[in-house]
């Protein structure tokens, strides 16, 4: 497709703004970006993101890798995981960083941010069941504290404990006997109701700042 050679044409960049909310200035530096992560190639594989010195230290770094080959992150009613990516599927997954334009009505800003916490459900319900489950859950608490000196049975309890109080908001007092299968995607939108998840989204790989999508030389 055009917007994998090396060049994209204005129509291009045009077409891409318009999907996705970039400019055709910033799609031109994450084009950049893409060539120099694939040499220069027509995809991204998931090798070339495994090479990227900025994610080394990131403890959801295979969350974020998984995700950029995860289907469902690229708006076009799919599922399943992709070998590899072209530019537009690669500036798809990225504009879910994005930050946000000015100037947007609410009901705008309200389905951008539905998106944007769509994409972090997606990130750690990895079997596409519709719920973060304890295990699902307990992986995350795990990775994020993978740099701290911190006992395995330990971070079981906190998962443990965690995922106990986000049921009793959700779901209100469950029986002794009953099973809390996990966070629907519903109960994440509610128990991140309030928080600004709209700033808080960004990465930084490969000179490429989100915040920004400006590049440093």
């Amino acid at each position: 497709m055009g917007s994998t050679q090396s060049e994209l044409r204005q129509h291009q960049l045009q077409d891409l703004s318009d999907k996705t909310g970039f400019s055709p200035e910033q799609i031109g530096n994450l084009h950049k970006r893409f060539k120099n992560l694939t040499n220069n190639g027509d995809t991204l594989s998931r090798d070339d993101l495994e090479n990227i010195s900025d994610l080394t230290f990131n403890p959801i770094r295979s969350q974020i890798i998984d995700a950029f080959f995860d289907k469902r992150n690229f708006r076009q009613d799919e599922v399943g995981t992709a070998e590899e990516i072209n530019f537009e599927e690669f500036l798809t997954v990225m504009s879910h960083f994005r930050p946000l334009k000015q100037n947007l009505t609410q009901e705008d800003k309200e389905k951008i941010r539905r998106e944007k916490l769509r994409f972090l459900f997606n990130m750690h319900d990895k079997d596409n069941d519709g719920f973060i489950t304890l295990d699902e859950y307990r992986q995350l608490v795990e990775d994020l504290l993978s740099k701290a000196a911190i006992e395995g049975e330990t971070t079981k309890s906190i998962a443990d404990a965690a995922m106990l109080e986000v049921a009793s908001v959700t779901m209100g007092q469950m029986a002794p006997d009953e099973v809390y299968e996990g966070i629907t995607f519903e109960h994440f939108l509610k128990i991140l109701k309030g928080v600004e998840i709209e700033s808080k989204m960004h990465i930084r790989f490969w000179n490429m700042d989100t915040t920004t999508l400006s590049c440093r030389k």
